[in-house]
């Protein structure tokens, strides 16, 4: 550190106002921040490269505590980084959000009495398109609010001409490896967005439902089964049976009546049905439900498909016309008043799929989409991780993820959207198909149509280490910054994002991963650990906070919270705290500054300083060690409460406290400790400035006259260790800690003199006696004095005069009455420990509980006898 000091600019030091604004210093220091290219990356640069590419908000969206929670945690790692001297790039963007942004323009187009099909596609896309420019990315400004150093020049969206060249080339590639293909399979549906959306798009909740039995056939040859959805029944054409039910096989392969309609159906024998479950006979509609489009596909059944795209019921006949639900009703009273309905049970509570965007029940759909064949590009997502190439933090999180790749069914990327990358696909009038790329130009002539769907987001987003970098042309970020180092994201979205990112990254980049380290956080949640929710009346909008606390507060709490891949409480008490935290930062560098505290100039040599200043300076070094552990794994739970309490108990509470009385002695010893206190603040405002930035750059100027701590140099555990110091300090602070507790425990005001003997000849403690007498309040013991309590410590003892200060018979009265107490809890813990009865009864966890009574009885014994002993006698 001696050498870092002697490279510090110097600048007289300006005064500072005080209290800290946030809202005057934030803004005003951001803009700066960028105006300077701070966050701008030069692929040039011989530097090493560290890159982080942002997970895309959508463009409909604002920022919220999930993205406060993570953009804090990346810009950390992309800040230390930077001042390590790495070419830092943090790259931001936004992702087009297919279905959520129509929704929100075709929401637009309802409220002036119109259709997306009012406009026609080019039209309604073209509205998109502005209100995208109107509304979208009001995240990004809220981002700058929040301190995130990115690289606003290299900003990048999923719809921008660069990276829709890469979905075309990727989307060609696939298609020419025989990796993308075309085929009817059963999707989910959603009939309010009219869409196909993916396995990982349906959220599951339990739903009250009806489960119904009904009589199928006729005459002997019947049999029962039950149904949730016996609107489907329309569209059955088997029953199927297990092939060893001896109670069907008189059945299997004869043909019985279909209720409600003229038709006749085969029963037919099939492993996939549990004998066990219900009546063990299961309807079978293929075009409506995925077990049901495999046994169809077994034994050549047909698919009849009995709902449109919104969920109406299109079957000729009295139901015609009917919405599902209503359908569903009508059946069931059709076939009741038949008298098929043996049995009905409602409430019926089961598993329901909903659309995450609009919560609308998913209709399961036999359609005809376009699918990528993932079991080659998810083998090689797996391998990644299993080969050591890619890193998973926290290590468990990895069982989650092989359980998807390792079992990840092929992926249906086509959605029937405008607003998207149009499939590149071309149909021609004699049943040509046709893949174009980007540099092709597509047929033409009469009867060439291209396919009216879009590609799920997902497909575009998956390709975002890369294309974001300029892929698919050889550029110099690509060749700089690729692959990227760190993905940190919710654990919440490896199915969704990470495996994508990996299968695509490793496919077009020639097995190279897209990143080196996939970080999981948790979801943020309230203070009760409840997760976040409008309808639950929880959820908080970060910006209020940084309104009332300011940013740094904001990310200091959410730094502070976050442990790997667990969840975050955070609560509105501890963004106080964390603006508390902050204003001691400032109070404490502002006290400083006014005793003179220096980074002019080298360290002084450790013999000329004193103890208290080796001890803050070996405390310091460790912090910068331990930081950096911590850092390296993640774990920023852990660094920000090591900060917090080096900053706030050691260098804040004990050495700015012990250096007052050097600093009013004046002299030589004055003069280093005002140069050690430079230095304990100049590093500790570096090792902070990653999390909470704004205060720090504001302090760290002002007290060395650099240009920023932002491009200043990342402190180094230069290995000073003083284990000496250390332990005569830690004696120190166990005295003025015991009889600071010893004057509470006697009723003293924290302020209130009192008159004190001090002996300290011969001990580690014989240079500290004017400290110890300012903070314990201590004056000199003059010509009245009487020791009325001593107390013993560390090898030296205190002598106290409390006459006058406090009734002894009240007090001794008071601690009677205390120790008396005690001596009853110890007794009653002391009998059932020593019960056998009880012991050989009770479940653990009321023993220990037990146990703990026990021990903390004997240490309030010990405590209320110790003061007992100290007070003078009545």
């Amino acid at each position: 550190m001696t050498e870092n000091a002697q490279q510090q600019p110097t600048a007289p030091h300006t005064e500072l106002p005080t209290q800290y604004a946030p809202a005057d210093v934030e803004g005003p220091l951001y803009e700066r921040w960028v105006e300077r290219g701070y966050f701008a990356a030069d692929a040039k640069s011989d530097k090493p490269a560290y890159t982080i590419v942002i997970p895309p908000p959508n463009v409909t969206g604002s920022l919220h505590l999930g993205h406060a929670f993570q953009h804090t945690l990346m810009d950390a790692l992309t800040r230390r980084k930077r001042m390590q001297g790495h070419e830092a790039l943090w790259l931001p963007g936004m992702d087009h959000a297919g279905i959520a942004t129509q929704n929100k323009v075709e929401q637009q187009l309802a409220e002036e009495g119109k259709s997306r099909h009012d406009l026609g596609r080019e039209e309604f896309v073209e509205r998109v398109w502005q209100w995208k420019e109107e509304y979208g990315g009001k995240i990004l400004g809220q981002m700058r609010r929040l301190g995130d150093g990115v690289d606003w020049d290299r900003e990048r969206f999923t719809m921008d001409e660069g990276l829709s060249k890469a979905v075309l080339t990727i989307f060609k590639k696939l298609f020419d490896d025989e990796l993308i293909y075309r085929a009817e399979r059963i999707i989910n549906w959603c009939p309010r967005c009219l869409t196909a959306i993916s396995d990982i798009e349906v959220e599951y909740q339990e739903d009250d439902g009806e489960l119904v039995s009904i009589t199928y056939g006729e005459g002997e040859e019947t049999l029962v089964v039950a149904t949730t959805r016996a609107e489907t029944m329309l569209g059955d054409t088997a029953v199927a049976v297990h092939p060893d039910d001896e109670r069907y096989r008189h059945l299997v392969g004869k043909r019985i009546k279909l209720p409600l309609t003229d038709r006749t159906i085969p029963v037919v024998a099939d492993t996939h049905v549990d004998p066990e479950f219900g009546t063990g006979a299961v309807k079978v509609t293929p075009a409506h439900d995925p077990n049901d489009f495999a046994i169809g596909q077994r034994h050549g059944l047909e698919s009849i498909t009995v709902m449109d795209e919104r969920a109406i019921i299109t079957v000729p006949g009295p139901f015609q016309g009917l919405d599902r639900f209503e359908a569903r009703s009508a059946i069931v009273g059709a076939l009741r008043s038949q008298g098929r309905i043996v049995a009905e049970k409602r409430p019926y509570t089961h598993s329901v799929g909903h659309c995450s965007r609009c919560k609308t029940t998913v209709e399961p759909r036999l359609s005809l989409q376009w699918w990528v064949k993932v079991g080659p590009l998810a083998k090689a997502a797996g391998d990644a991780v299993r080969d050591g190439r890619v890193t998973i933090h926290p290590q468990e999180m990895e069982k989650r993820y092989f359980d998807w790749v390792d079992n990840m069914h092929d992926w249906c990327i086509s959605r029937q959207l405008w607003w998207g990358h149009r499939i590149p696909v071309w149909y021609g009038p004699d049943g040509e198909i046709v893949c174009v790329g980007p540099d092709e130009e597509p047929p033409t002539g009469e009867g060439w149509r291209q396919d009216t769907d879009v590609l799920d987001t997902w497909f575009s987003s998956g390709l975002w280490p890369f294309s974001t970098l300029g892929w698919p042309e050889q550029t110099e970020d690509l060749r700089k910054f690729y692959p990227t180092d760190v993905l940190l994201t919710g654990h919440d979205i490896i199915f969704f994002w990470v495996a994508r990112m990996m299968m695509f990254g490793l496919y077009a980049m020639d097995g190279e991963v897209p990143f080196k380290t996939i970080a999981l956080t948790g979801l943020v949640r309230d203070e009760r650990g409840k997760k976040m929710s409008k309808s639950f009346g929880n959820v908080v909008d970060p910006l209020d906070w940084m309104d009332k606390y300011g940013s740094d507060a904001v990310r200091f709490t959410l730094a502070r919270g976050a442990n790997p891949g667990t969840d975050v409480p955070i609560g509105e008490d501890w963004v106080q705290a964390s603006r508390n935290f902050a204003n001691k930062i400032w109070n404490a560098t502002r006290f400083a500054l006014m005793n003179g505290a220096t980074v002019e100039g080298p360290l002084p040599d450790p013999s000329r300083m004193s103890a208290t200043d080796r001890w803050i300076l070996s405390r310091l070094n460790a912090t910068v060690a331990q930081v950096d552990a911590f850092y390296e794994d993640f774990q920023f739970a852990k660094l920000s409460d090591a900060l917090f309490h080096f900053a706030w108990d050691e260098v804040f509470d004990w050495y700015v406290e012990l250096s007052k009385t050097t600093f009013q002695a004046g002299g030589e010893g004055a003069e280093v400790s005002q140069r050690v206190l430079g230095e304990v603040l100049d590093v500790t405002l570096k090792l902070l400035h990653p999390v909470v930035p704004f205060v720090t750059d504001t302090l760290w100027t002002t007290l060395t006259g650099g240009e920023s701590v932002v491009v200043a140099d990342w402190p180094a555990d230069s290995g000073f260790r003083d284990t000496a110091a250390e332990r005569e300090i830690e004696t120190l602070q166990s005295v003025i800690t015991e009889v600071r507790r010893f004057r509470a425990d006697q009723g003293l005001q924290p302020g209130q003199r009192v008159p004190a003997r001090l002996t300290l000849d011969g001990t580690a403690l014989a240079p500290h006696e004017a400290a110890i007498r300012q903070l314990l309040r201590l004056q000199p013991e003059g010509e009245n004095f009487s020791a009325t309590a001593t107390l013993p410590v560390a090898g030296a003892s205190v002598a106290l005069d409390l006459s006058g200060t406090i009734d002894v018979a009240a007090e001794r009265k008071r601690l009677a009455k205390d120790l008396a107490a005690a001596e009853k809890e110890k007794a009653q813990a002391h009998a059932k420990l020593g019960n056998e009865a009880f012991l050989a009864k009770a479940p653990d966890n009321v023993v220990d509980k037990i146990r703990g009574r026990l021990a903390k009885a004997d240490d309030d014994i010990a405590r209320i006898q110790s003061q007992l002993d100290g007070l003078p006698q009545a």
